[in-house]
């Protein structure tokens, strides 16, 4: 009898701008990476781009596990916590 290949199920997810998510669901072979999920969903990615699992940065040789989600950030044009404060002077402003 031949050995059965097992699978597992990830979901991929990247956010090209504020407000939008695109996400796209893979069935890869068990033992499959980052690298191979990104190779196999199609979308054209900057070589450059950072990558996670469930929100952890890793490497693009992490080996993946049935239902994780693989993260592809994109660079912040503003600082988190400068982007606060301008949303604070700004709502000061209003009242």
């Amino acid at each position: 009898m031949g050995r059965v290949e097992r699978e597992i199920c990830i979901e991929l997810a990247y956010s090209p701008c504020a407000g939008r998510v695109e996400r796209l669901t893979l069935t890869l072979p068990e033992g499959s990476t980052v690298a191979h999920a990104l190779e196999r969903s199609g979308w054209p990615l900057p070589a450059y781009a950072p990558v996670g699992v469930w929100g952890r940065p890793c490497t693009l040789n992490e080996l993946l596990r049935d239902r994780d989600r693989v993260e592809m950030y994109r660079p912040l044009k503003v600082d988190p916590k400068e982007a606060r404060r301008q949303r604070h002077r700004l709502q000061r402003r209003t009242r």
